[in-house]
């Protein structure tokens, strides 16, 4: 069967933070997979060659680079997130903005009644929605 699955390139090395901290925040949150690259490979030891986790009904790969490019993330790919209370967004636009960035804090912006956009500590975006 062909999938297709959101990939985040860590620059870092901070992809294995970057999933710890991102399945903390959700209650179906959860690493389904890390393996790390061995002391002989050729990425930096201990650092994540493949990680899979799961927030929000969503299956998310990443990696640390083995190779510093010129890019990192930015916001035109985002996480979306549908989120269930207003209780639950302000946390995770709190949490998630932590270090980062409000893009477009938590407004009524006509699309929708409650939404926020935030870019996280690691560079990775979020948006926040309250259907």
């Amino acid at each position: 069967m062909t999938t297709a699955r959101p990939f985040l390139l860590f620059q870092d090395h901070n992809a294995e933070e970057a999933m710890k901290f991102y399945v903390s925040l959700f209650d179906d949150g959860r690493i389904v997979e890390i393996v790390h690259y061995a002391p002989d490979a050729p990425g930096h030891e201990g650092s994540v060659m493949k990680g899979t986790f799961h927030v929000a009904g969503q299956t998310v790969m990443c990696t640390d680079s083995i190779a510093r490019h010129d890019f990192t993330f930015t916001p035109a790919f985002s996480l979306f997130v549908d989120c269930d209370s207003q209780a639950q967004q302000e946390k995770l636009c709190a949490a998630l903005s932590e270090g980062g960035a409000q893009l477009m804090p938590i407004d009524d912006y006509g699309f929708s009644r409650r939404f926020a956009w935030v870019s996280d500590r690691f560079g990775v975006s979020w948006q926040l929605n309250l259907p």
